[in-house]
């Protein structure tokens, strides 16, 4: 409405479960939703064109490896780079030990990131020189 582009919102619904006390070894790709209770060692990514893609991570929750979706809710530990397309939103308990690539990140007290953050921009920059008349 009013001109502005469509924006692609986390759909906030779960399609996918991996339980507490559950262990999974290797890369998971996924669509939709994925909510993870338990540990995860391998990389966690959205499927191509996946823009609408969620990741849960509660506080119990650990992923040692790679984490590329498009939005990350996480109150759990991730070893290894992120890069989040869209949102991330850090609770009070998160922790990323590795490098964070994210549009836009919203950290609780209490959350930590030990690496890099990178800022980047899902639309380029441009800018204009002002003239005079």
């Amino acid at each position: 409405m009013f001109g502005k582009k469509a924006e692609s919102k986390p759909l906030g619904r779960i399609d996918s479960l991996i339980g507490a006390g559950t262990r999974v070894e290797g890369s998971v790709c996924f669509t939709g939703g994925l909510r993870i209770d338990g540990e995860v060692k391998g990389s966690i990514l959205a499927a191509d064109g996946a823009s609408s893609s969620m990741l849960v991570l509660s506080e119990h929750a650990r992923i040692e490896g790679a984490v590329s979706v498009a939005h990350l809710v996480t109150n759990g530990t991730v070893v290894g780079p992120v890069a989040v397309t869209q949102s991330l939103e850090m609770q009070s308990k998160a922790r990323i030990v590795g490098d964070v690539e994210y549009v836009i990140i919203e950290m609780q007290q209490g959350a930590v990131i030990e690496g890099r953050l990178l800022h980047s921009a899902s639309k380029p920059v441009e800018l204009k020189l002002a003239t005079s008349a």
